[in-house]
């Protein structure tokens, strides 16, 4: 019998709701970029990963076209990825640093990865309508996991989940943590569920328009993943 996360994971991958973003992502597919002409391209909806168990849930942006889009896997076989799963190492959250393939034997440790938008978009900007349309996915995997903490990266993410949860004087900034509204009854579909995290810490997202400027560097993000522990204790 399949858990609640999986049969997720399987409406996720079969979304169509967008044609933009499916058409994009099926091209990129097709198309390919030279150095990985020999892969098969995964080329759809990117389902969130880790522990089931998680108590802190990562948000991201959206699939890579050659990255995520490629491997089927978030940040997994780009350069975000390369700077991403590093950090977490360190911090104890993954059994390795490197993250190259769904195969490639990575394990998180207390951590559930997703993203706001799970196809690959044009110029990575999903559009607003894009994003509403997976925002309850985003909802029910907060339903099922339950975390205590959300790490958002990127201001995209801190806004999508400022649609679930309430928080005063919230604005991103990298480092800031803010306390979301306490665990509260909300309606989806129809129908009440309760919603559970305590925390919201912000991050500049890994990408390299952060990295290579030094907009983000290795201790300022090894600082976030530090917090995260800390805030998991208290």
């Amino acid at each position: 019998m399949q858990s609640k996360l999986d049969q997720l994971k399987d409406e996720i991958i079969t979304c169509c709701k967008c044609p933009r973003l499916v058409e994009w992502r099926e091209e990129v597919a097709r198309v390919k970029r030279k150095a990985y002409k020999d892969q098969e391209y995964w080329g759809r909806p990117v389902p969130g990963f880790g522990d089931p168990k998680a108590r802190i849930l990562v948000v991201g942006l959206a699939p890579g076209a050659h990255g995520s889009n490629r491997t089927g896997r978030q940040f997994t076989g780009d350069a975000s990825g390369s700077f991403l799963y590093p950090a977490l190492h360190r911090a104890g959250f993954s059994n390795q640093a490197e993250a190259e393939s769904r195969s490639d034997g990575l394990i998180l440790k207390d951590m559930y990865i997703t993203a706001s938008g799970r196809c690959a978009p044009p110029d990575n900007k999903p559009g607003p309508e894009e994003l509403n349309n997976c925002q309850p996915f985003l909802e029910r995997e907060i339903e099922i996991i339950k975390p205590k903490v959300i790490v958002c990266l990127g201001k995209v993410a801190f806004d999508r989940i400022l649609k679930i949860f309430s928080a005063r004087g919230t604005k991103f900034s990298h480092g800031a943590v803010y306390a979301l509204s306490p665990p509260s009854l909300r309606l989806r579909s129809g129908q009440a569920f309760i919603i559970h995290p305590s925390s919201l810490l912000c991050s500049y997202h890994p990408s390299q328009q952060n990295t290579l400027t030094g907009k983000l560097t290795i201790p300022m993000f090894d600082e976030i993943w530090m917090r995260a522990k800390t805030l998991l204790e208290t």
